[in-house]
């Protein structure tokens, strides 16, 4: 008998759970937000999110669902991402919650937005890290046979970079400061970092 569990996705798991995005974790998360051309704003996690690029500095999500951030950057061109820290994490998951478009995510989860220097979409304001972003390309997936998926990946220029001076130590980012919270597979799996999981491994030269 295998010790190996093997499936084909397209035939189903056999599992209790889909493994899928337990397998493919933590991932850092996407906390997107974004402004309708009428100025509804929109504040979303997405659990699909890296970096892309050094330079210039790209980010990018994956919008399952045609969602309203996607719409939103769609039609402006401009959206932010905003650190989750560990005390933003309850504030976070109120911002997942099913809310109609016209709701404000800021407002239902009581967050306070502050102003960007460079695009006209709010940064949450108790975030220790956001980045403005200009839309550099939207794409939507497809399957191996090249059918389209119901799936978006959205990516954006980084032109602005808010950092909280706390965060900083002679001139160096401390990722250990921010408390990054990052997303685990299951209905509500999630990992952060401290001093005991980090170790260096530098490059061969």
């Amino acid at each position: 008998m295998s010790d190996i569990h093997f499936y084909e996705p397209k035939l189903g798991h056999g599992l209790a759970h889909d493994p899928f995005n337990a397998i493919i974790a933590p991932r850092p998360i996407g906390w997107i937000s974004s402004k309708s051309k009428d100025g509804k704003l929109n504040l979303a996690p997405y659990s699909f999110f890296n970096a892309l690029n050094y330079t210039p500095p790209i980010i990018g999500f994956s919008s399952v669902g045609n969602k309203d951030s996607l719409k939103n950057i769609n039609a402006t061109g401009e959206f932010c991402w905003n650190l989750v820290g560990k005390p933003l994490l309850e504030a976070m998951n109120q911002t997942s919650a099913p809310l109609a478009s016209d709701e404000d995510e800021f407002a239902f989860a009581g967050l306070d937005t502050v102003a960007s220097h460079i695009v006209n979409v709010p940064r949450v304001k108790s975030s220790p890290v956001s980045m403005e972003c200009k839309l550099t390309d939207i794409v939507q997936l497809k399957n191996a046979e090249g059918g389209l998926c119901e799936s978006w990946f959205v990516m954006g220029e980084v032109v602005g970079v808010h950092i909280q001076k706390d965060m900083i130590e002679a001139g160096v980012y401390k990722t250990l400061k921010a408390e990054p919270v990052m997303r685990g597979g299951g209905a509500g799996d999630y990992f952060t970092v401290d001093s005991s999981n980090m170790f260096e491994l530098l490059r061969p030269k």
